[in-house]
């Protein structure tokens, strides 16, 4: 958690072009019972493929996110239910994607919320209250109130571990790791990610700092202390600077 090694860069996925999305739209009056087909996703792939020399190759996923975004825009055109919408639909690469063109984001009209990108968030688990790193977003839905949630896959972990949390309450931008020589950032009053470890588990929760120990600094780094209060269960503890995330924001 807070490691930001290993993170990959993300290029923007290619994108369709005019004659491709006309094919697609022709097909979705056409074939509305097929559409769920995964043999004509990849049908599709193929043959777009073909014709992309010297292109991008277009993904199976791009091409089945395409279609299922367009339908569940439909089915937000009609009248709906109070009831949340638990519908798997999984998140294509345009959807995800900050860059992407206006179209890929018509799914989220209407919605408080837009589905981040994964590699730069946190989300809370609502099993233990702690932070942990996205490694996915595997699905969205959007409840009656009009928030949206997002099914997430936690780094290092497996699918078994899986969880549905709210965009707005709890995934944001990624917390950042503290050197010995940034410990001036930290003030009384800041809300921190810290490194909590005992017998029983190792993991990362909010906290805010209380008071502030400023020490000179050794060959071993930063020997400031910092009294924190754990946000969930209002616990104090003093900690070096080596088990706090700073939050982007400051």
């Amino acid at each position: 958690m807070g490691n930001t090694d290993g993170l990959e860069t993300r290029e923007l996925p290619p994108s369709f072009s005019e004659s491709e999305i006309k094919q697609m739209e022709k097909l979705i009056l056409e074939k509305k019972d097929e559409l769920l087909d995964e043999s004509l996703f990849w049908k599709l792939t193929e043959e777009f493929n073909l014709g992309r020399a010297g292109n991008k190759a277009i993904q199976m996923e791009q091409v089945q996110g395409w279609f299922q975004d367009k339908i569940s825009q439909a089915s937000e055109n009609t009248p709906s239910s109070p009831i949340a919408s638990e519908e798997m639909l999984p998140v294509s690469d345009t959807s995800l994607s900050n860059n992407a063109p206006e179209s890929s984001s018509d799914l989220h009209k209407g919605t408080k919320d837009k589905i981040p990108e994964e590699l730069e968030f946190e989300a809370k688990s609502s099993r233990d209250g702690a932070w942990y790193d996205v490694a996915m977003f595997l699905a969205h839905r959007v409840l009656a109130s009009g928030e949206l949630e997002v099914r997430v896959r936690f780094q290092g972990f497996g699918a078994e571990e899986d969880e549905w949390v709210n965009v707005k309450k709890a995934v944001r931008e990624r917390s950042i790791p503290l050197e010995s020589s940034e410990c001036r950032k930290v003030s009384v009053g800041d809300l921190v990610l810290c490194f909590r470890e005992s017998s029983e588990e190792a993991i990362y929760f909010d906290a805010h700092v209380l008071e502030i120990q400023r020490k000179l600094h050794d060959i071993r780094g930063c020997r400031c202390l910092f009294l924190i209060r754990y946000d969930h269960d209002q616990t104090e503890e003093k900690v070096h600077l080596r088990r706090l995330c700073r939050r982007p924001a400051y």
